[in-house]
């Protein structure tokens, strides 16, 4: 296990080998859970559209029903939960980090 991280962690060496092998696994939860996020963050952003409106926005736009009622629209969930991934996405990022930081300030 330790060879898996060999190139995404800092080398710690712990007394007790049970208390390595805990960091270890947490480390790697983490770093699992920060892809399935990350992946989850690219397939939600590939989903939205974009929001530029081309030339139409040089004379004005209307109002119409559909941009009255956007805040109940798929499109603004995919922005939502873009949102949230990457918020969810950070805090694991830092508490990744928060991790290392013992090991690489010793």
């Amino acid at each position: 296990m330790q060879s898996l991280f060999s190139g995404l962690l800092v080398v710690t060496v712990f007394k007790n080998e049970m208390l390595q092998n805990v960091y270890y696994g947490v480390c790697f939860a983490l770093i699992a859970a920060m892809v399935v996020v990350a992946a989850a963050a690219i397939v939600l952003v590939m989903l939205q559209s974009a929001n530029s409106e081309g030339i139409d926005a040089l004379g004005g736009s209307s109002e119409t029903f559909y941009g009255k009622n956007k805040g109940k629209s798929v499109e603004s969930k995919l922005k939502m939960w873009t949102f949230i991934c990457v918020g969810i996405l950070a805090v694991l990022a830092v508490v990744f980090f928060i991790l290392q930081i013992g090991q690489i300030w010793g």
